[in-house]
């Protein structure tokens, strides 16, 4: 019973660059000021929009597979590194449209449908609001439920000795 898309079909094709997507202005001295040029939004620019749009939602405990959570912890370990926002976010930008896959960590005992749907709706208005591009699916992989006794994986392994 559901649907599936082709995203080729969905997503015009990328720029030339491959690293985004340029929004075609309009040329010439007849056109407004606010609509002369082009516009070009990278790949990771929507990509960090729709990670920080779906941590909005509170029953999201984290982002991203148990690898990329196992890598993500080794990386905040170092010093002068951040955390990364994209983590367990991929996207697909075209010209007009985006897809966004979010692969997420849920608290246990909260309602996945409830959750899905409130970081889809929050990653739809942040991407389009914030880029003018059509965000044509959000896919949302829940890959563990994070229970209220398990320890944190930044927390292990701080000191052993005092």
């Amino acid at each position: 019973m559901s649907e599936t898309r082709d995203r080729a079909a969905n997503t015009p094709t990328r720029s030339r660059d491959g690293k985004g997507t340029t929004l075609q202005g309009r040329k010439g001295t007849d056109v407004p000021p606010g609509m002369r040029g082009d516009v070009t939004v990278a790949d990771r620019v929507v990509a960090k929009i729709a990670g920080m749009a779906a941590r909005e939602i509170p029953e999201i405990h984290n982002l991203g597979g148990g690898m990329a959570r196992a890598f993500g912890a080794v990386r905040d370990r170092v010093p002068g590194s951040g955390g990364d926002v994209t983590q367990g976010v991929s996207v697909e930008v075209g010209e007009r449209q985006t897809a966004v896959d979010l692969d997420v960590v849920v608290e246990y005992g909260a309602s996945i449908a409830d959750i899905t749907r409130d970081a889809r709706a929050n990653v739809v208005n942040a991407v389009e609001r914030m880029t003018g591009l059509e965000v044509v699916e959000v896919n949302i992989a829940v890959d563990d439920v994070h229970l209220p006794d398990e320890e944190e994986e930044s927390g292990q392994g701080e000191r052993r000795v005092a």
